[in-house]
């Protein structure tokens, strides 16, 4: 039988399947992510806040499916949530807590709004003080705090730092030596769902311009090198990857403050950072108007 914390983690997860993994977040709910047995098992009749947060968020996933994932898009679905912490505030639970988390994720995660997600994680720590949840935010709040600053650097029109490491083969892949092309640093991993649905478009871009002078760096947070080099030779991937199998304390991800997944920068001629997170045709249209 699924629990609630269960049933309540699946539906959190559901909804944001098509958005950036995200490592701070992740580590700051205590609750473990759906297995795939778990699928499964009968679930159990809802009642009360799991009942009300399970409808809720299959309106959310319809929207954010349907590319509505702006702050106005779900405005009544907010409203609604809302009222769901309003009527259930004085039942200080760990499943109260986890709907209150959901509400910083959507707005960390989805909105880009790193203010007001931080004031509803630490607000979870005043409210919830006994729940599992709570027993994680200041690191999470922390880590998010330190990606924010992290981001100040990695501005669009700021030069990104080069790094001078060895790719998966053990040859040098030197940033600087791209010098003159347009490269795409693309932070990523197999186990990463949005960036696996986001590949087809790399490859197609990269098979598209790169005689015109479009290079694509790779920056593996996976922590399996045979899973990667199969990924890669199936998906016949060209352009050089770095490795070092620490997952999220992957070397360059650390030195960069990457804390959620696809995490992609699109560099010109002198390494300045022209573009951020291009998906899809936008990364097809910056492409063929820089490579002309």
């Amino acid at each position: 039988m699924i629990t609630t914390k269960r049933l309540l983690s699946a539906a959190l997860s559901a909804c944001l399947v098509a958005v950036p993994v995200t490592r701070t977040l992740a580590e700051a709910t205590p609750l473990p992510p759906p297995a795939a047995p778990a699928a499964a098992e009968p679930v159990a009749p809802t009642d009360g806040i799991t009942a009300e947060f399970k409808s809720l968020f299959e309106k959310i996933t319809v929207k954010l499916k349907a590319g509505q994932s702006s702050e106005a898009d779900l405005a009544p679905e907010l409203s609604e949530l809302d009222g769901i912490l309003a009527k259930h505030a004085a039942e200080k639970t760990d499943e109260v807590a986890m709907v209150t988390l959901m509400k910083a994720r959507l707005y960390l995660e989805v909105f880009e709004n790193t203010d007001k997600g931080l004031a509803l994680l630490k607000q979870i720590k005043v409210d919830f003080p006994q729940s599992e949840i709570a027993k994680n935010i200041d690191q999470a709040v922390a880590a998010i705090e330190k990606q924010a600053a992290s981001a100040n650097l990695l501005a669009v029109g700021k030069v990104f730092p080069a790094f001078a490491e060895k790719n998966l083969d053990g040859l040098p892949l030197v940033l600087a030596e791209f010098k003159g092309k347009i490269v795409l640093v693309d932070f990523w991993a197999t186990w990463c769902g949005p960036c696996v649905a986001e590949l087809p478009n790399v490859l197609a871009a990269y098979e598209k311009f790169h005689a015109k002078g479009f290079e694509v760096v790779g920056i593996s947070l996976d922590q399996n090198r045979a899973a990667l080099t199969g990924f890669i030779k199936e998906k016949n991937m060209k352009w050089p990857q770095y490795f070092d199998g620490l997952g999220w304390k992957n070397k360059l991800a650390e030195q960069y403050g990457i804390q959620s997944i696809p995490a992609t920068f699109l560099l010109d001629g002198d390494g300045k950072i022209i573009a951020k997170n291009l998906r899809g045709p936008s990364l097809d249209a910056k492409l063929a108007a820089l490579l002309k």
